[in-house]
């Protein structure tokens, strides 16, 4: 059957704003090279980043080869590069975290409010997949989102609604190249022993249309759970001094609004890009309905209060510079690291905050070597100012 060519352009004017500039992340992958083409189609203003990851040999030639491709099409390109030594952990997960903050930054960089990804259908089920293995809840087989958020730049994923065999297609018949990226397939990666998986699922009608369309459905369903799980965490959660108390009346809530709040709230904490595997959020949650001390994912709860847990939180800043991903302290000179102990014994009143020690002891301190020259949240401010640049707010 011939690729339906007005369909996909029509994909990218419903899912793009046509009145302003739009950054591509393309990486020379037969998914982006269609998206970057299909938005000139469009008639869309458009810049191009493409991030080298440095873990092949060939990804500075590629990189190279895909600006050349922009500068004949007129198209301002970038490359941004990152910058690692040896990776240790989930590669994957290490180098899509480095690529969306590269993206972004070269977004807000050049002034551009709207980033747009080549995620297909495909990718979609894939995720739903991986959801699957995963034993994720409501919000986690809901698939990827069609846009949101990070800060101050909208990230876009107007080609959900297409295959990436049609993409393909219709690449080829316009005579357009592309680069295919050998670890797409390497099985050692999860991604792309999703993506084997669902072609041998296939027969059983179990095919890439079939699950976005059941990512959709759950997503219209967590949609009008968001409603009631928002209205919990504003009545039952309180946010002070970096950490969450919960009402005990919390723990009455259904099952699932419990859970999302408290994934909400592990990610808030630790900055992490997904929330943990489901067994271990329900364990968590357990211990907290129960009174019970417990730790996951970098935070800690205790006494009704969710937290950072100390062995988690970041190194030493200077003062200005963000601390623990969220923390930014100003004043005069200083370094900027965890209250702990140490610095708690040298605050004479802490007790007057109001706040739980464990809360404190991780609150940011800012030191002069051994000696503690303030302590806002405990109230010691000494001319510093402290305040949090990601404030606590369930959303999906």
């Amino acid at each position: 059957m011939p690729v339906d060519a007005d369909r996909l352009v029509g994909l990218i004017r419903d899912g793009l704003p046509a009145d302003k500039v739009i950054g591509v992340a393309l990486s020379g992958g037969g998914d982006s090279t269609a998206l970057l083409h299909l938005c000139l189609r469009a008639g869309l203003r458009v810049e191009a980043v493409t991030v080298d990851h440095r873990l092949r040999p060939e990804s500075a030639a590629e990189a190279a080869a895909v600006a050349e491709g922009c500068r004949a099409l007129g198209v301002r390109h970038e490359v941004r590069v990152w910058e690692h030594g040896p990776v240790s952990g989930n590669l994957m997960d290490r180098a899509r975290r480095a690529r969306m903050g590269l993206i972004l930054d070269w977004a807000r960089e050049r002034g551009i409010g709207g980033v747009a990804l080549g995620h297909t259908r495909d990718d979609q089920a894939e995720t739903v997949l991986m959801g699957l293995a995963r034993a994720a809840g409501f919000a986690g087989l809901s698939g990827m989102r069609r846009g949101f958020d990070a800060g101050d730049v909208r990230v876009h994923r107007p080609l959900l609604g297409a295959g990436r065999a049609e993409l393909r297609e219709w690449l080829r018949g316009q005579g357009i190249g592309w680069v295919d990226d050998p670890t797409n397939e390497d099985e050692r990666f999860t991604r792309v022993r999703a993506r084997k998986a669902l072609a041998a699922l296939a027969p059983l009608g179990i095919t890439a249309e079939r699950l976005a369309e059941v990512a959709a459905n759950l997503a219209a369903a967590q949609e009008a759970l968001v409603v009631q799980v928002a209205g919990a965490a504003s009545r039952y959660v309180a946010e002070e001094a970096g950490a969450l108390r919960f009402d005990p009346a919390f723990f009455g809530e259904p099952a699932e609004v419990q859970r999302q709040v408290v994934v909400a709230g592990l990610l808030w904490l630790s900055g992490a890009g997904y929330a943990p595997r489901a067994a271990e959020v329900e364990r968590l949650v357990g211990a907290m309905a129960a009174g019970r001390d417990a730790t996951l994912a970098g935070c800690r709860f205790r006494k009704g209060w969710l937290m950072r847990e100390p062995r988690a939180v970041g190194g030493p800043v200077p003062v200005g510079q963000l601390w623990d991903g969220r923390w930014m302290v100003e004043g005069p000179e200083g370094e900027v690291r965890a209250l702990g102990a140490e610095g708690l014994g040298q605050v004479k009143d802490w007790r007057k905050a109001g706040l739980l020690r464990e809360v404190l002891l991780v609150s940011p301190g800012v030191w002069d070597g051994d000696r503690l020259l303030a302590a806002p949240a405990a109230g010691l401010s000494a001319g510093w100012q402290v305040r949090l640049c990601r404030p606590f707010t369930f959303s999906r």
